[in-house]
């Protein structure tokens, strides 16, 4: 039986990737007209991507679309641990159907790109400087605010975010790439970088090359470690 949050989380974790890969996939692919267009614009991108899938099924299920989110926010007491599978199962289908419609709509571009590891990165992140100990790090950190901010945001107490709290978790997602994306692409969502990277393995991409399964441990532990830290800590704080 499809539930309520399953199918949420299936489709705001789906326009979620759709929007956020697809900004990455406008920057780095040949001939596209976003090419080279850089950094802020794809971290911009993610933000508004985050904000308009909350806004798509928020009122649904709370629009976790991040197993960080869910087990940070089951270990504080906000979601029910019976409601994590679905959640957890919901995330990934989602990533794996948006991941999907990423590469259907710049097939052509990926065609024309020759850089293996542009492709990839349309799919997952990757670290600027590979050390898994302090890229592990970076993404705990990343998360922590995250997921504190998210938990800051939402509590029932704060009259200032209301019906714009969807607008200004996108917006923390924003500032988190500009400030601390550099130096892993900032996963901060296990689902968010697992998914497509599968996604990336299994589809017949044209010269597309490793899909770097030996770094894809790196941004699904780091977010659930931070994601926890950082829920317990405003649900200490606040």
């Amino acid at each position: 039986m499809v539930t309520k949050i399953f199918a949420s989380e299936v489709i705001g974790t789906a326009l979620l990737i759709l929007l956020g890969d697809g900004v990455v996939a406008a920057v780095l692919l040949a001939k596209s007209k976003a090419e080279n267009s850089g950094w802020i614009v794809i971290t911009f991108g993610w933000g508004m991507a985050v904000a308009m899938a909350v806004y798509a099924v928020g009122r649904f299920d709370g629009a976790h679309l991040n197993p960080a989110v869910t087990l940070g926010l089951a270990v504080i007491g906000s979601t029910q641990w019976s409601d994590v599978p679905q959640y957890l199962a919901g995330e990934f289908v989602g990533a794996f159907i948006g991941a999907l419609l990423v590469y259907a709509h710049y097939s052509h571009h990926f065609k024309e790109t020759e850089d293996p590891g542009l492709k990839l990165a349309v799919f997952s992140t990757g670290p600027a400087i590979r050390n898994y100990g302090l890229n592990l790090v970076s993404e705990i950190i990343g998360t922590f605010v995250l997921v504190f901010g998210v938990v800051a945001i939402t509590a029932a107490g704060n009259k200032l975010s209301g019906g714009l709290a969807p607008l200004l978790i996108g917006l923390l997602i924003f500032a988190i790439g500009l400030s601390l994306g550099g130096p892993t692409g900032y996963a901060i969502n296990p689902a968010r970088d697992l998914g497509p990277r599968i996604i990336h393995a299994i589809l017949p991409i044209p010269g597309k090359g490793s899909s770097d399964w030996s770094y894809a441990w790196v941004p699904v532990v780091g977010p659930i470690v931070g994601g926890i830290l950082g829920a317990v800590a405003a649900h200490s704080w606040l």
